[in-house]
């Protein structure tokens, strides 16, 4: 219909109706929501703007014609494929105009890739620009342990993978598995899978929750579209970035994941990364077994190989008599010869004794004597003197030394002395009342939250303990085959039927052997 009524070539333009720019826009919007409400558009995706309000805008071109695109935050959030450009999709949604720049586009309600073809190039650009930035270089990849004491696994704990996985670690080494349950298809995978890895990697090795010695990410086979969650960047980011080493067992062998090439190994199934991870133990026993039957033999061998080199040595050795006979001889002869020269000793002795006293007369002794005598005197006598002059050299340097000393000095350094222990002593008296107050704080904490983890706290909020003669009753068969029973309230106990085991009777128990209802 047309907005302005031709009345032929001789109408005056006066008669011809005025509408706003507004009027305009709002019947061209109109006219094209109503004939385009719903298309679906295949074409290459050109520039892609993502602000920050979370919106996408887009463009989606063939070789002659481009139309505008935009997808709004909540319906970008959700498509599974994120558009990249160069892309080539199909998008399905409705044509419309925006009135501020006079354009008409698409709003798009989801955008799928054109085939699997389409895929594979995104999946190939992918992989390219991830490799350029060295996340699947093979300096980067570390040796599995060869044993590894926990083993950590993400994947369905609903498939039959990981079933496969703890059935093939039974079989040939048994060893503590984590599983850490994550959707392996849809939107929900990439993020789930990739905090799965970040979250074993954050554990505290030795800590209530150990941290994994490595981490199995597994998944069973299917289409290109269903492991496209192992291809998203943000899970071969957590991969590349893990320091515990990870195994790769996405699908089958034919299949390849970007995980694949930032993982430290890579496994062609599930059940092959069970094998990767452990060795068989029979196996290990057996070589075990070898390398002690080896080593038995080597000790035997070379303890036989030494004893035939002494019994070699030993024939070459002289006999220990002969050995022996030469100093036999020699000293039987030093033996005999040994009287005479004792003799002879004596004799050459006694010669020289005489000729040393005939040189020894009393008046020679008195005459040494009488020169030490007057020795003695001369020094006697220059003894007192000396004596004398040293007692004065040493009163003459104490009197200078005692008028150099001032008790001033002495007893300004006292009073500072006392001055600093006084004031170290207020410090200690305060820091001690702060390291009492702090501990009477705590001790009261402490006793605060003794009283709220102790089952009276619990007893508070409306359960009970039941006890019988046996013990705590746990479960209904207990409580019927009991002759009697005592219920403790927060308020006291209650005794039914026969006579039920007192609390002073019994053993004190721990909240965590009671039975609360």
């Amino acid at each position: 219909m047309d907005l302005i009524d031709d009345d032929g070539e001789g109408a005056e333009s006066g008669n011809t109706p005025e509408f706003t720019v507004s009027e305009i826009s709002g019947a061209v919007k109109r006219t094209i929501e109503g004939a385009f409400g719903h298309v679906r558009i295949r074409g290459e995706v050109g520039r892609v703007s993502r602000p920050r309000s979370g919106h996408v805008y887009l463009d989606l071109k063939d070789d002659r014609s481009v139309i505008s695109g935009v997808m709004w935050k909540g319906v970008a959030a959700r498509i599974e494929t994120q558009p990249e450009e160069g892309m080539e999709v199909i998008a399905t949604g409705r044509i419309t105009t925006f009135p501020g720049q006079s354009k008409y586009q698409v709003v798009i309600e989801d955008i799928r890739p054109a085939g699997q073809g389409a895929l594979m190039a995104m999946l190939e650009k992918r992989r390219a620009a991830l490799a350029a930035e060295g996340l699947f270089d093979a300096g980067r990849k570390r040796k599995p342990p060869f044993l590894p004491e926990i083993i950590g696994v993400v994947t369905s704990p609903s498939g039959a993978v990981i079933r496969d996985i703890l059935h093939r670690l039974r079989e040939r080494f048994p060893r503590k598995v984590l599983i850490w349950p994550v959707a392996v298809q849809g939107q929900k995978c990439a993020p789930e899978v990739a905090r799965a890895i970040e979250g074993f990697n954050a554990l505290t090795p030795g800590g209530a929750l150990p941290r994994p010695d490595l981490l199995i990410v597994a998944r069973g086979g299917g289409s290109i579209e269903d492991l496209w969650g192992f291809n998203e960047e943000i899970v071969v980011r957590a991969a590349a970035a893990s320091e515990i080493p990870l195994i790769s067992a996405v699908g089958h062998e034919t299949d390849t994941t970007l995980i694949d090439f930032a993982a430290d190994l890579r496994a062609p199934t599930p059940t092959a990364a069970a094998e990767l991870a452990v060795p068989v133990r029979r196996d290990l026993l057996a070589w075990t077994g070898e390398m002690q039957a080896r080593l038995g033999r080597a000790v035997s061998q070379r303890i036989e190989y030494r004893g035939q080199r002494l019994g070699d040595l030993s024939r070459a050795l002289p006999r220990p008599e002969t050995l022996l006979d030469t100093a036999r001889q020699r000293l039987d002869t030093s033996g005999e010869r040994l009287p005479a020269a004792l003799i002879r000793g004596v004799q050459s002795r006694r010669v020289s004794l005489s000729e040393s006293a005939g040189s020894l007369r009393p008046s020679m002794l008195r005459g040494r004597l009488s020169e030490g005598q007057r020795g003695v005197a001369q020094w006697g006598a220059r003894l007192a003197p000396a004596l004398l002059r040293l007692t004065e050299a040493r009163g003459q340097s104490l009197g200078r030394q005692a008028d150099r000393l001032d008790i001033r000095p002495i007893t300004a350094r006292i009073t500072q002395g006392g001055e600093r222990v006084a004031d170290l002593s207020r410090r200690l008296d305060r820091a001690f009342g702060d390291t009492a107050e702090a501990s009477r704080r705590k001790l009261d904490a402490l006793g605060r939250l003794h009283e709220t983890l102790g089952y009276k706290a619990t007893l508070e909020r409306g359960y009970a303990v039941v006890r019988a003669e046996s013990g705590v009753v746990t479960t209904k068969a207990a409580a019927e085959a009991a002759g009697g029973l005592e219920i403790e309230f927060k308020d006291g106990r209650l005794k039914i039927g026969g006579s039920a085991k007192s609390s002073s009777a019994k053993k004190k128990e721990s909240p965590e052997q009671g039975s609360l209802f």
